[in-house]
């Protein structure tokens, strides 16, 4: 596939998932080509291959190009010149499915990006890893709050050491649409992510845990070591957990908590940390973005703003969009995810090397760790919250 020429063109996507009735699949597409790097043009929008093709024209994807499986999308799209095929493929599918269809094209030769959790289980988590590795693909996993440009702020700030020696994370997600059993009402959302054989071994902590668990290690870099968790359906009948709290234990000695909740009435999606070092502390909220608090004792606290001024990092300043004063939120952090990943897309098309381990955007080994914390977590909570180790060789180090 790689050229050894330049790209002057948009990349081209390919869409799983996003069909009719569908959620996150638009806020890819959208995210997508937002910086007008990419275009969508191929798509297996559905696992109903009527309702798929169906779909296509709400996505201004072309009828030849509409396809009723993903293996009859791979299998056509490797029939077509290389100068016409996709150049990658958007997963947007329940949990159930990622694996599968991730492999599918990356083994086909389709760098991936793929929604969170990156697979069912931690064994899949663990092969798709070598099948990325072996087939040499970009693969990006949507943990989209790393694109806010002040997480990526605070990211330069702790690894520059300007909070000192990191000793406390604090990372919360708190929603309350759950607060009733709504799977019982043919909520579409609520139907499958309360579904052991589509969600996975976690609920809440699968679903919403995990961006708060992937928060803290980007932000801070720090590797983990142990982890003890209790998680909870409170309400009656439900298969998966609903709230739960897990403490962990860095290597370097400092400890970090998680908590999330989807039963918590008036909450909406306020994914929260707080960082504590030896030098200061951050604070960010994702439900107000463009401002992050920053403390330290004796001094006035400081209020970090998006596009504030010479004050923020390279890595802030590039993922901001419009000026100062203006909100700028979810869909642009998607958008800094794609727009990373693409940096190494056109390096793999133009036969250049790339890391695809050290990114900016969250990858196949943080899809790994995401999935190795959801399986640890269940597996304390089902022993009384026991420690349980939580470094896997397989994870960003």
């Amino acid at each position: 596939m790689p050229t050894n020429a330049p790209l002057n063109r948009k990349l081209r996507m390919g869409l799983v998932g996003g069909g009719q009735g569908a959620f996150i699949g638009r806020v890819h597409a959208t995210a997508a080509i937002l910086d007008n790097r990419a275009s969508l043009v191929a798509g297996a929008l559905s696992s109903d291959p009527a309702r798929a093709k169906a779909s296509a024209p709400d996505y201004d994807i072309k009828p030849e190009r509409a396809y009723g499986s993903v293996q009859e999308m791979i299998a056509a799209e490797l029939k077509l010149p290389a100068s016409e095929r996709i150049d990658f493929v958007a997963v947007a599918t329940p949990n159930h499915t990622h694996f599968e269809i991730a492999k599918a094209f990356a083994e086909a030769g389709f760098n991936v990006m793929c929604d969170k959790p990156m697979t069912f289980d931690l064994a899949q988590a663990e092969e798709l890893a070598k099948v990325v590795q072996k087939s040499g693909v970009v693969f990006g996993v949507t943990h989209n709050y790393t694109g806010y440009p002040l997480v990526r702020q605070a990211r330069e700030m702790v690894l520059a050491g300007e909070l000192g020696e990191i000793q406390a994370v604090r990372a919360c997600y708190i929603q309350g649409w759950l607060r009733t059993r709504l799977e019982k009402d043919a909520q579409k959302q609520a139907a499958w992510r309360t579904d052991p054989t589509k969600s996975g071994a976690a609920g809440c902590f699968g679903d919403i845990g995990t961006h708060a668990y992937n928060l803290g290690r980007f932000i801070t870099g720090l590797i983990p070591d142990q982890i003890s968790c209790t998680l909870k359906a409170f309400e009656q009948g439900r298969a998966l957990d609903d709230y739960g709290a897990a403490i962990i234990k860095y290597q370097n000695g400092g400890l970090g908590t998680v908590t999330a909740s989807q039963i918590s009435h008036g909450r909406e999606n306020d994914i929260w940390i707080e960082v504590d070092g030896t030098k200061g502390a951050l604070e960010w909220h994702q439900e107000e973005p463009n401002k992050m608090l920053v403390r330290q004792n004796g001094k006035p606290h400081q209020i970090y703003t998006r596009a504030g001024g010479p004050y923020l990092g390279k890595a802030a300043a590039e993922s901001t969009r419009i000026p100062s004063g203006h909100p700028e939120a979810f869909l642009e952090a998607f958008a800094n995810i794609y727009t990373a990943a693409y940096s190494d897309m056109i390096k793999r098309v133009s036969g250049e090397k790339f890391d695809g381990v050290n990114t900016l955007y969250p990858n196949v080994a943080d899809g790994v760790d995401g999935m190795n914390f959801i399986t640890q977590c269940v597996a304390s909570s089902k022993e009384n919250g026991a420690w349980r180790p939580l470094k896997h060789s397989l994870c960003r180090k």
